[in-house]
């Protein structure tokens, strides 16, 4: 069974030092820790983009077999030859939430569906080099035959178009590039792993 070396007991945090707060937080830790040859290390400087954790559906039409994809602005794929990413639903997880209120939340918020039942994909550290997000992965099964249109907050500046797509029409696009961002990759891998049990969960019900 894989365990890790350490734990939070093998580590000391000497500062931590707030360097930028605007819609999220920016800090510099000065940080030692032990050693996997022994001892403790000298002291590092460190900086960590500091975000809540989060949560994510993929939503899925099993009889339709068709994936509800939603199409907005990232500013983080400015690089790319377009900005604008074909995602899951996602949103952050507000104080009092859980994972799964948030799930719910969101998928009304941005594609107007209303889901009920959740299944678990993962969890997962987004970049545990620089920040400290996690994100919770769900699947949720529902009637695409009404979903559609633009959807979003005008307050929080959100502009999300909702896409369906046939299931072979999503996984082309993960294989050949066109999907990647690192949640809509690990919720359509999934997806595909288990494409034969839900299915057959649908035709035993």
């Amino acid at each position: 069974m894989m365990k890790p070396s350490f734990d939070k007991n093998h580590l000391e945090i000497i500062a931590h030092t707030p360097c930028y707060q605007g819609f999220f937080t920016m800090s510099k830790l000065t940080i030692r820790h032990k050693l996997f040859a022994g001892g403790w290390g000298k002291t590092i400087e460190r900086e960590l983009f500091e975000r809540p954790e989060a949560a994510a559906v993929l939503l899925y039409d099993p009889k339709l077999d068709v994936v509800v994809l939603t199409e907005q602005f990232r500013v983080g794929a400015l690089g790319e030859a377009s900005p604008w990413l074909f995602e899951l639903v996602a949103g952050i997880i507000e104080t009092g939430e859980s994972p799964e209120d948030v799930a719910i939340r969101e998928t009304q918020e941005e594609s107007g569906a209303i889901i009920e039942q959740l299944t678990p994909i993962c969890q997962y550290l987004v970049s545990p080099g620089g920040t400290n997000e996690k994100l919770h992965v769900f699947m949720a099964q529902l009637d695409s035959s009404q979903v559609d249109g633009i959807h979003g907050l005008a307050s929080e500046g959100e502009d999300i178009r909702v896409h369906k797509v046939s299931r072979t029409e999503a996984f082309a696009a993960l294989k050949n590039g066109k999907i990647n961002n690192a949640a809509t990759i690990i919720a359509l891998q999934w997806l595909e792993l288990n494409i034969s049990q839900i299915h057959s969960n649908l035709e035993s019900s």
